[in-house]
Parts: C-alpha cells; structure tokens; sequence
C-alpha cells in the first residue's frame, strides 16, 4: 500500500499548551479516515498540521511522499484539498459560487486576473453538479445556506484534483435536514473509488459517512485508538475519548452513541 499520510511522533506546543502529544497515524491510499475526539482534543490542529497550514513543534510528516520542512509547501497545497470554517470566513459574502469554485485552481478566494480554459469552467460545473450546488452558480456566497456552504466548500475542494481531501467538521451548524443532506454527499464520495483518500473531522459519530474505512480517536492532544473502524470504534473506546460511559450502535450503516443510564452503571 501506498502511504499518503506518515506521521511520526507529531508533537504541537503553542506557549505552555500541548496540542498533540507524540501523534503516530499512516493514512493509506484509498482509504477515508474520520477523526472524532472532545473539544480541545487536537483535532483541527491535526488537521492544520496535514494540511500545511502549520509546522510541528517536533516529530516527522510526510504528505504525499515529501517531507514538511524540506518541501515548499506552495507546491505541496495544490494535491491537497481543504475545506473548512476558517477558510470559508475568507469568502466575501458577495462573492460568486461559481468564481469560489474555479478560483481554487490558483489557491485564490475568488477569481481577479487569473486566466481558465474551458476544461477548468468544466470541472467546476462537473463539481458543482456532483455537490448538487450547480443550481447556485450565479448566486453569491452570503446568499447561501449553511449545508449549501459546506457543499460548495467541498466542490471547491476537490477543484484541483487532490490527491488528498481534508474536511474540518463538515455538519457543523447544520440542522437535521442540512446534516442528512450532507451525510448523502459525503457518503456518495466516499463509495467513489475515484474520490481522493480522505480525513473527516467531527464531535460526533452521527456524522460518520456510510463509506468511512478507518477511525482515530483523540483525547487531549494523545492518540486513545486508531484502526479501522468497525475495530476501533467501541464502547470502551469511545468512552475513554469523551471521559464518561458511553454505548454505541449501529444500524444500517449509521452510528449513534449515549452515555449510560446511571442504573446500568450500578448493575455494572
């Protein structure tokens, strides 16, 4: 198997905070892999470390078979594709769906003197399909809901055909209708063996997509479980993650967890 993601020993301090804590994960080709811890887990941090945004303080990454620190990161961005809330903050809200989408091919908000050819208009009007956002080409991005957001987020994502997609907390403030319109989404990309290898982060195991293979669990900035999901993802797992009893199931494909009943606790 190929490695997409090698991380060894990945450690994070900002002042007097840890933010990772001698972080080990290898992320392989084909693979969708979803990261669920608390907050202040380190989960966005892991997210910024892989995406280039921020060095580690110690330890090794390696991104597409460069190594960070010997690797000038404005070529390495473009085979990664990001979508997040701190980018989307970027965005003029009078900004049009259609110009956010192409402009990623220059790893631009918007489009200004940059020159397209037909075949990225085409793979911009491809996504937007594909993201079921190509009937807001023509409206702005303030315009737009938040699921409607996250999607154009995503379609622009994959804009430059990343080798490796990245999504921070793609369902979050969505309603119930915006998150199961998302979940579609994400689900018909992760069964798509074309799609890119793929890193998910969330609070919750409602939000994991039918599709995800792999699971990393983070508590304080420290790897609690890491493995394929249906192995990883346990009561007792889980419960050491979010540091209180919890019991998962499953049905259909969709996971949902609770915290114990105190009674059980007791007869337990």
């Amino acid at each position: 198997m190929t490695a997409v993601v090698e991380i060894a020993g990945v450690t994070v301090r900002r002042g007097t905070s840890l933010l990772l804590d001698n972080v080990d994960l290898v992320v392989n080709e084909g693979e969708r892999w979803v990261i669920i811890g608390p907050n202040g887990a380190g989960k966005t941090t892991l997210l910024k470390v892989l995406s280039t945004q921020m060095h580690p303080t110690a330890g090794i990454v390696e991104l597409l078979g460069e190594t960070l620190g010997a690797v000038d990161v404005f070529e390495l961005r473009p085979r990664i594709g990001l979508a997040s809330s701190a980018l989307a903050e970027q965005v003029p809200y009078e900004e049009r769906v259609s110009d956010l989408v192409v402009s990623a091919s220059y790893g631009v908000v918007g489009r200004w003197r940059e020159q397209y050819d037909d075949q990225d208009f085409g793979r911009a009007s491809d996504l937007m399909s594909l993201l079921q956002v190509d009937n807001m080409a023509d409206r702005t991005f303030g315009t737009l809901s938040e699921g409607e957001r996250k999607r154009v987020q995503i379609a622009r994502a994959l804009m430059t055909d990343p080798e490796l997609l990245l999504l921070d907390e793609p369902g979050a403030g969505l309603d119930l209708a915006g998150r199961e319109a998302l979940l579609e989404t994400l689900t018909a990309l992760a069964d798509d063996p074309t799609a890119p290898t793929s890193i998910m982060v969330t609070h919750h195991v409602e939000e994991i997509p039918s599709g995800i293979t792999h699971l990393l669990l983070l508590r304080g900035g420290k790897v609690v479980a890491a493995g394929p999901l249906r192995d990883t993802l346990t009561n007792e797992n889980l419960s050491r993650t979010f540091g209180m009893r919890l019991q998962v199931t499953e049905h259909d494909d969709r996971w949902a967890a609770r915290s114990v009943p105190a009674a059980r606790r007791t007869e337990g």
